[in-house]
């Protein structure tokens, strides 16, 4: 597996530090997030998930615990929107040019409008999808919201 993907040559590019850790990626796993976080030895809180949704029809990527659930009217509410719902896996990926459970909110293949849970703010490091599956990068959130021009809100239920 390379350690080099379109997501850490873009957080080099913004000189942002962080780290990058391999785990064993189960494809079978009912919660990939959360599968990632125990294969790194980390609390959920810490391990977050990219989630693609659309808000009245729109696409937005969505950074949260992995052990939590996005609010769809948390979610509308924090864009200015009135209706939100998750994208398909197929949208999601052809969207973002990386597969399900690799799907990084870094160097998609087109910017995206990200919001990113407040509650993951208050982590000093954080892990999030390094755009292949069983690849994380870790770093600081604060480094992850300027990179990706993120709103910050509260959006799990």
């Amino acid at each position: 597996m390379s350690l080099t993907t379109r997501a850490t040559q873009e957080l080099s590019k913004a000189k942002v530090a962080f780290t990058v850790h391999q785990y064993a990626y189960d494809p079978g796993a009912d919660r990939i997030g959360m599968q990632a976080a125990q294969a790194l030895g980390e609390p959920a809180s810490r391990v977050l998930k990219t989630l693609m949704a659309e808000v009245d029809a729109k696409p937005v990527c969505v950074i949260v615990p992995s052990d939590r659930e996005v609010s769809m009217k948390k979610l509308a509410a924090a864009v200015g929107g009135k209706h939100a719902a998750m994208l398909k896996p197929a949208d999601a990926e052809r969207l973002t040019g990386y597969h399900t459970g690799g799907i990084s909110p870094f160097a998609q293949k087109r910017r995206i409008p990200a919001v990113f849970e407040q509650a993951a703010m208050a982590e000093a490091q954080v892990y999030i999808n390094a755009g292949q599956r069983g690849l994380q990068v870790k770093l600081a959130p604060a480094d992850a919201v300027r990179v990706l021009a993120a709103s910050v809100a509260a959006v799990v239920a």
